[in-house]
């Protein structure tokens, strides 16, 4: 057992190594430009992206990286005056520098090997449901294996994040490689440079493992909310300090929604201000519209900074101020006996969880000063100080793993009443339990989701 407290500084001291390693990279230019070796520009267009723009930034020696009739553009490669330039096409609206917020950073215990790994029947029989999983019995999501509520390979949850180790033993077999995708420049020279053999959504950090492991698992090691769902890795935050690109996000979810995903999880946030990105605030507004009109069920979590998302001011929260999403606050327990329980007051809201009851829509574990959410640890990791196996789990605590514990939900659901967010949003909500202040409370929104309850089986 390994404790993670000086993963930073491990990783701060073996970047510019690593980056030496990097073929065609030069170590101390590349450092000072962790997201990206190119500028990144987000192009937004009146209708869809014209021939003529899209000429002319080939013609300017850049890359579209993604484009969409919505009436979107991501360009990389554009110098400043390239980018400027663009401003003249016909249909051009808006040229905007992309830029990188930082993703909540989520609270390390420790990583743990199973000694044993055997195939269950169940979700219940993964090796760590009964030794570390708290927060499943929490959400009665064994009353849903029972029945055999295990989920439909049918149903798709894409995974926006840091990507997905689809070789660990929780996850094989899960994840469609042909829909998945990486939009994080950077990453992909290394998965190409050190993982050759691995698709480019290979998890360079951890936080997108664990994450997928949390909505979908093959229950081997540890158990998921669901087994049987597909999973679609969507790559938007770069492992060097788990950073996440605008353009990324929309260009992942929008990829996302046009390839079929009826659940997309948003482990990630932050926050810029409404004034003077009026526009952008109201071109985001429209690219989550999208998705609903769509059939995809937006999960977001509520971020980590024990704030008041109601007092907001002139800050929009990405992304629990988008329209339509289920946004996600986190619950855990506050003291336990040991690392194996008995944890005491599982649903007591997390330490460190934003809340606010025009923002949260339900709460879901997340971990606590009690005890943490423990799922897949991926094994191509440069973040931890250490190797994990695939056999491997991981305790974080965070808002980003509440949200996926509700990702398997809406598959659930979704998997009854088909790609219809409003229907699924208000399922979840009508069976969530009703804790802290009846109705709607700032820090539980409708309640703490209640798999079994939801599905109808209690």
């Amino acid at each position: 057992m390994i404790r993670l407290l000086n993963a930073k500084v491990f990783f701060a001291a073996a970047l510019t190594g690593l980056l030496s390693m990097v073929p065609g990279s030069d170590a101390a230019q590349a450092s000072s430009m962790p997201f990206s070796a190119q500028p990144q520009h987000m192009i937004l267009t009146k209708g869809a992206p014209s021939t003529q723009l899209l000429a002319a930034i080939e013609d300017a020696g850049a890359e579209v990286v993604f484009s969409h009739d919505i009436g979107f553009v991501f360009a990389r490669g554009l110098d400043s005056i390239s980018a400027e330039s663009l401003t003249a096409v016909r249909g051009v609206t808006d040229v905007q520098g992309d830029q990188w917020f930082s993703a909540d950073e989520p609270q390390f215990t420790d990583a743990i090997e199973s000694p044993e790994v055997f195939s269950p029947d169940d979700p219940s029989q993964a090796f760590f449901y009964p030794l570390l999983q708290w927060n499943m019995p929490a959400i009665s999501a064994e009353t849903a294996w029972e029945a055999g509520r295990t989920g439909s390979p049918d149903v798709t949850v894409a995974i926006l994040d840091t990507g997905i180790d689809y070789q660990h033993l929780d996850l094989q077999g899960r994840v469609d490689l042909s829909r998945s995708v990486s939009f994080v420049e950077i990453d992909d020279l290394f998965a190409q440079a050190f993982f050759p053999d691995r698709n480019l959504i290979a998890d360079l950090h951890f936080h997108g493992t664990h994450v997928a492991a949390t909505a979908v698992s093959n229950s081997i090691v540890a158990a998921g909310v669901t087994s049987k769902p597909t999973l679609m890795g969507v790559k938007v935050c770069t492992f060097t300090d788990f950073s996440c690109s605008f353009a990324a996000v929309i260009s992942g979810i929008l990829h996302a929604v046009d390839n079929g995903a009826d659940v997309v999880n948003l482990s990630l946030g932050g926050g810029f201000p409404k004034a003077g990105n009026g526009r952008f605030v109201g071109f985001i507004n429209n690219i989550f519209n999208y998705a609903r009109r769509n059939g995809s069920t937006m999960v977001v979590s509520a971020g980590n900074a024990a704030t008041d998302l109601d007092k907001n001011g002139n800050i929009f929260a990405s992304y629990c101020d988008a329209p339509g999403v289920i946004c996600v606050s986190a619950t855990g327990p506050t003291s336990s006996e040991g690392e194996t329980g008995p944890w005491f007051e599982v649903d007591a809201p997390a330490d460190y969880t934003n809340f606010g009851r025009s923002s949260i829509s339900v709460a879901a574990p997340g971990g606590n000063t009690g005890g943490s959410v423990w799922a897949a640890c991926t094994t191509t990791s440069f973040v931890l100080p250490f190797s994990c196996g695939p056999d491997s789990v991981l305790g974080i605590s965070g808002t980003s793993m509440s949200a996926p514990h509700v990702s398997g939900l809406a598959a659930l659901i979704a998997e009854d009443v088909g790609s219809r967010p409003g229907r699924v949003k208000s399922a979840i909500q009508k069976g969530a339990d009703d804790l802290g202040q009846r109705g709607t409370d700032k820090f539980y929104g409708k309640g703490r989701i209640n798999v079994g309850k939801t599905l109808g089986l209690n």
